[in-house]
Order: structure tokens, then C-alpha cells, then sequence
């Protein structure tokens, strides 16, 4: 289960993301974003090796407030052949050195996530350990265990794309929209979902699409 630690980080997650967002395709605020904690939630990995964390920030820079998806994944040594997806490093107060990647990028973070649409790995609470988080719901409809490799990973003004070998496409969504009366819509192609909550600048709590797994063309 996530155990988290009450401790310091330097940077820290949001400093990191300031100056890591703007190079992003789908990021659409002001040149130095201004950020705040919105929400997210946590996976386990079973080898208790990579941290995985769904962080929710708000960005208050531009013309309106935007909510931001931003999987990360937390390692005690670089991953092989992923420079191109660091964050950034943190000095963590109990761990030490550790490296935060985008999560999309991160096989692991990959495989819980279809994990949890599946519903084979709950999800757990972002701040509290060894606690689920009841208020993620997903779906699972397809006719076979979901796709848990996911080698290409497309970035989109939208979302960021995941695809598998048989033609499986994970999509997460990365500027987040509150569903019409907290139902998310899935396109005809779905068959899983995952969703969850976020607190808007205001205070109001919404609650959206987070992930969406579509049909291959070999399902």
C-alpha cells in the first residue's frame, strides 16, 4: 500500500512543474505558470520500487483558471532510456535523491493505470497511507484482460496518447473539463474509463475524465 511520508522536498512537486509545464504541447497557460495543489491520487507499484502519483494542479496564469492531469513517477535511480521524460530531481527528506519522470512515459505508472480501469489496483489516497481513495471510479467492458504495454506514447494540444501492440489506445487527459452533471461522457470506442474529483480555484469540487481506454483495431 502507499506509504507517504511527512517530510520535506527541495524543490518541491510544484516548483518542478512551474518550470517543467510551459514545454509541454497541452499546456496552454502563461509563460510561468501559477500553480496550486487541485487533488490527484496514488497507485501502488507491487514491487514497491516506483512511486506513482496522478497529480491535479490549477493554474490561475492565463485568461481563466485551467485544471492540469500530471502523472508522475517517483524512482530512486534514473530510468534507462527516459531522459527525455524527467521532470526534474528531488531531495526527499527520508528517501533521498529521487527522480520525478512524466508518468506517461514510465512502463510501470502504464500498467497500474490500465490496472486500475480494469479494477485489478485500486486506487489510493493521495495524502494519507494505506488508505483506498473511494471517490476514483472506473469502468471495464472489454471482452479480455486490459492492454498492460503501451510502448508509444504521443503528446496531443489535448491529451497524451498511449498505444499498445494490438492498436489499444489509452488516452489521459491532460486540460481537464468538469463532466456535465458529474457523468463523463465516453466516446462510442471506450471500453474503460477512469475519473475522479478536483477542487477548482474557487473552492467548488468538480469531478471529470481522467483516463479513457479505447478498442484496438485486434480486440
Amino acid at each position: 500500500m502507499a506509504v507517504i511520508h511527512r517530510t520535506t522536498l527541495e524543490p518541491t512537486k510544484l516548483e518542478l512543474l512551474t518550470a517543467w509545464l510551459p514545454s509541454r504541447p497541452w499546456y496552454g497557460g502563461a509563460p510561468r505558470p501559477e500553480l496550486s495543489n487541485a487533488g490527484g491520487f496514488r497507485l501502488d507499484d507491487p514491487s514497491g520500487e516506483v512511486g506513482i502519483e496522478f497529480l491535479v494542479v490549477n493554474d490561475t496564469s492565463g485568461p481563466r483558471p485551467a485544471a492540469y492531469l500530471v502523472p508522475l513517477t517517483y524512482r530512486g535511480a534514473p530510468l534507462d532510456g527516459a531522459g527525455h521524460a524527467l521532470v526534474g530531481t528531488m531531495e526527499h527528506g527520508v528517501l533521498g535523491r529521487r527522480w520525478a519522470y512524466d508518468g506517461c512515459h514510465d512502463p510501470v505508472l502504464a500498467a497500474r493505470l490500465a490496472a486500475l480501469i480494469e479494477g485489478t489496483a485500486p486506487a489510493q489516497a493521495q495524502r494519507v497511507s494505506d488508505t483506498p481513495d473511494h471517490e476514483i471510479v472506473r469502468s471495464y467492458t472489454g471482452p479480455a484482460p486490459a492492454a498492460a504495454v503501451f510502448p508509444a506514447v504521443t503528446d496531443t494540444p489535448e491529451a497524451t496518447e498511449l498505444t499498445a501492440p494490438g492498436g489499444t489506445v489509452l488516452r489521459l487527459v491532460r486540460a481537464l473539463s468538469p463532466a456535465p452533471d458529474g457523468a463523463p461522457l465516453l466516446p462510442p470506442t471506450a471500453v474503460g474509463h477512469a475519473a475522479g474529483p478536483w477542487q477548482q480555484p474557487d473552492g467548488t469540487r468538480v469531478q471529470g475524465l481522467f483516463a479513457v481506454l479505447h478498442t484496438g483495431a485486434d480486440d
